[in-house]
């Protein structure tokens, strides 16, 4: 090869934009590396880069290779797949296997990627068997990649087996087994397959902690998230951002500032995916000024975490400033979306502004043209009822669609009878309560409906749902709280006495009551 063309090799390498490509390629023609395999495959590979490359000049150079070489073809894959044109990737490997060409362990991810990505399980089983016919199965790269589609499926027992074929599994295919088991709520199975992992890098870690979060096992995260600082691993950002939304939903304050010192100390970019985390945390432990803090801090701030801020204010009783940080979002050019008017809706019931959370609705509908979702309608019934609109509540609970989640219905109707036992309406709270039986094995609309009747005078129809409780199998879900304490989380349910201190928490109660007495 000559110098000018190692030299034009060179410059494909250091090409840093689409313009730089164009001048590069057009200097590989003239030194006769047109049709040169290794020049078209590394002109391919920079536009695959879906950040700075182009997949229509891609596709425009593929077609006019009359034989593509499988490095060829994998890269073209490659680019389509990175590039979210998912069906062209199964084209690609048609193509590859209509001209009698065998794939490697780098064509067989890229197809399995795309059929997960196509939630087209008969399409991977196909593959798989491809893989299973071409002796694939206990490469490692092939194998991830099966166990990564087929936990995309949901099919937890096919991923095992794969993991289970596999001669040396990386530390991807642990991760990946975890993150699988977690995702369809599996987190006993998750944290059996975490325990006897010969390796735990930032990955697994990050995988267990997060299936705990994602499966609402906070208390489990943090007590995880501790054994991590017992290690030398380094947590990094998706550690971080999971651990602190499970201190948003413990209320552990004290761990959330511990992460927020740390990344000061440490000198690490407060991302937006983590200053989202902070404020999150902050509102729902109640610091609201800490978390506005940060808000305010933030270089760049997208619609997520104006979310974040107007909900944590409105979560917390401040409606006022909620609706006036709205305001803000708008004129700051930021387009709202159905999450941010949920939380507006809330931030209008705790306010008690029934008027302005309908122009909001109006406004949600005919001006962002966003369409009303069932969670939409289940806030607007909460206000409706909340200002003893329960007729117009009514009317709203009806225009939930049929289709939506049984669970948002119940949400919907439990609103209103709350309300209706509030406003004393005995008949629409009957109503109500006859409704969310049919949607909810729950114990809750009879025991509200109970009370109503025990508040108004009727006890004997008290005692009848009483004892149609017990005729159906319905019990009253004890209540439940925890409290952080030294880095600990405690957690207590009405009725049990499990708790180690029990006796001493009896005795300050005592003492407290007779203190309260005097």
């Amino acid at each position: 090869m000559s110098s000018n063309s190692t030299r034009c090799l060179q410059l494909l390498e250091k090409c840093k934009n689409l313009k730089q490509l164009n001048q590069a390629h057009a200097q590989a023609i003239i030194c006769g590396l047109g049709g040169n395999n290794f020049a078209l495959s590394r002109l391919l590979a920079f536009c695959s880069d879906p950040n700075h490359g182009s997949l229509s000049y891609a596709w425009n150079l593929f077609r006019h290779i009359q034989r593509p070489t499988l490095c060829i073809l994998n890269t073209m894959m490659k680019a389509f797949l990175l590039n979210g044109d998912l069906a062209n990737t199964i084209n690609a490997y048609s193509l590859m296997l209509f001209n009698g060409m065998y794939p490697d362990n780098y064509t067989l991810p890229y197809v399995l990627k795309a059929c997960a990505k196509l939630q087209s399980s008969l399409l991977g089983e196909l593959v798989h068997g491809h893989c299973l016919k071409l002796c694939f199965l206990s490469d490692t790269f092939v194998g991830n990649s099966l166990i990564y589609m087929y936990c995309a499926f949901d099919n937890v027992r096919a991923a095992r087996y794969i993991f289970n074929e596999i001669t040396d599994p990386s530390v991807m295919s642990w991760t990946l087994m975890i993150s699988g088991y977690a995702k369809v709520s599996d987190v006993d199975a998750a944290r059996s397959l975490f325990d006897v992992a010969p390796v735990k890098d930032r990955g697994i870690w990050g995988a267990m902690i997060s299936g705990y979060t994602k499966n609402s096992c906070f208390k489990e995260a943090l007590y995880m998230f501790r054994l991590m600082q017992l290690t030398d691993v380094e947590p990094d950002e998706a550690v971080f951002a999971s651990v602190l939304c499970a201190c948003a939903h413990l209320g552990a304050l004290d761990t959330g500032i511990w992460i927020h010192r740390y990344l000061d100390q440490q000198k690490l970019p407060l991302s937006l995916r983590l200053s989202t985390g902070l404020i999150d945390m902050y509102a729902k432990c109640g610091n609201l000024d800490m978390a506005k803090k940060v808000f305010d801090e933030m270089p760049e701030r997208d619609v997520i975490c104006w979310n974040a801020m107007i909900s944590g204010m409105a979560v917390q009783g401040d409606g006022e400033r909620a609706l006036e940080l709205f305001r803000e979002m708008e004129k700051a050019g930021v387009r709202p979306d159905d999450i941010t008017f949920i939380a507006i809706f809330t931030a209008c019931c705790y306010s008690g502004v029934v008027f302005e959370g309908i122009k909001m609705l109006d406004k949600m509908c005919n001006v962002y043209n966003i369409e009303p979702k069932s969670e939409h309608y289940g806030c607007m019934v909460d206000l409706l009822s909340r200002g003893g609109l329960l007729e117009e509540a009514v009317q709203a609970i009806q225009m939930i669609p049929n289709s939506s989640n049984p669970s948002d219905q119940a949400i919907a109707w439990r609103a209103l009878l709350s309300a209706c036992c509030s406003h004393g309406h005995t008949k629409l709270a009957e109503s109500a309560a006859e409704k969310l039986v049919q949607l909810e094995h729950h114990s809750g609309a009879y025991v509200m409906l109970a009370n109503l009747y025990a508040a108004i005078g009727k006890h004997d129809d008290a005692k009848r749902m009483r004892k149609m409780m017990k005729s159906r199998g319905v019990y009253k879900v004890p209540g439940c709280s925890s409290v952080k304490i030294n880095g600990a989380v405690h957690e207590f349910i009405a009725g049990e006495k499990s708790h180690p201190q029990i006796a001493e928490i009896h005795l300050l109660l005592e003492k407290l009551d007779k203190q309260l007495e005097c």
